[in-house]
């Protein structure tokens, strides 16, 4: 008997130690600052882009939005930090943000080695190629010997050296710090081609003078799924962005939209009644209010809002949902259930 009170004390000792390191020390700072740290593209239309204005919006916008419409209830509550993509990593790593949420692809060293967490897949996209029309180019592989403009610091660079060599074909890469450098750096005429994820390739195609002079090629040279990004160490705070997300996506999937929140609470439904703060407590979990994921929902909207007014059919890029559509409707995004 005495054994089992020594291993029930020992099992409690550990959880304690557990919750410890797990104590929330990221959260703690952010409300403290009363505010969110959100590190964002330096200029991507769709995904973060400022206003003349200075006012931030795009896809990566709002799930910064969602999650201080989560800890604060009020989605005003961010304070955007515009990063290159050399700069983003190790802006995250410091602390000089709370969150990543810039077109990041989630890989195994950056997830591992580099101390990150991803929350979510935002954006399945893959890595393709623009190119003057005037070309005469259809596809990517009469594309040996061609100059490149690519973006540095990113998972671009590796992938198009390793899609030319196992195509034998050559190229002369030319990278550059800012993704507006590379695609001025194209309608120039100093390079042949432009490389990214094709997401990126349709968002800057429409900022250059003559967008319709330009076609994005068909083929899709690799997996980039993208996603919000937390540093380790801290469970409370990775949790908290990774349902922010799920919230958004299940939302979708149950008819939950901004504009009807409020009727659907008096649904009967129990997956609706949980995630509206009607049934249950889904607030206590997180350290958060009981009608958190209501307020997502209501503040910023669920999954296929964002999408399409960012990026898809009421936006100007007017990209297909594709992978990007629910897993009911043929597309990768599945979220778990709240409960």
């Amino acid at each position: 008997m005495n054994g089992l009170k020594a291993l029930a004390t020992t099992a409690t000792l550990l959880l304690a130690a557990t919750n410890v390191v797990h104590a929330g020390a990221t959260l703690d700072g952010i409300k403290k600052n009363g505010f969110i740290k959100c590190g964002v593209s330096d200029g991507l239309p769709g995904f973060s882009s400022a206003d003349e204005k200075g006012n931030y919006q795009g896809i990566d916008v709002d799930i910064c939005r969602a999650v201080a419409a989560a800890v604060f209830g009020d989605a005003t509550k961010v304070k955007y930090t515009p990063l290159t993509a050399k700069e983003r990593l190790t802006a995250l790593q410091s602390g000089e943000i709370d969150v990543l949420s810039r077109n990041t692809t989630w890989t195994s060293s950056r997830d591992s080695a580099q101390g990150m967490n991803f929350t979510g897949v935002t954006y399945y996209d893959g890595q393709g190629f623009l190119v003057n029309k005037k070309l005469g180019v259809k596809s990517a592989k009469a594309l040996d010997g061609a100059t490149v403009c690519v973006q540095a610091g990113t998972t671009t660079e590796l992938n198009l050296s390793d899609y030319f060599r196992a195509n034998k074909m050559k190229l002369t890469p030319i990278s550059y710090d800012k993704s507006d450098e590379s695609a001025k750096s194209l309608e120039a005429g100093r390079c042949d081609v432009l490389t990214s994820d094709q997401s990126q390739l349709y968002a800057q195609r429409i900022k250059l003078a003559k967008p319709d002079d330009y076609i994005v090629l068909p083929e899709v040279i690799s997996k980039e799924p993208l996603g919000p990004v937390v540093r380790h160490g801290d469970d409370d705070w990775f949790d908290i962005v990774k349902w922010t997300l799920f919230v958004m996506v299940n939302a979708e999937e149950l008819g939950i939209t901004s504009k009807n929140v409020e009727e659907m609470k008096k649904s009967t439904n129990p997956d609706i009644k949980r995630m509206l703060g009607v049934e249950g407590d889904r607030g206590k979990d997180f350290g958060l209010a009981n009608d958190w994921m209501a307020m997502v929902i209501k503040q910023v909207g669920n999954y296929g809002e964002i999408f399409d007014r960012n990026v898809g059919k009421g936006s100007p890029l007017k990209i297909e949902r594709g992978l990007n559509a629910l897993w009911t409707q043929g597309g990768l995004q599945y979220a778990p259930p709240v409960r």
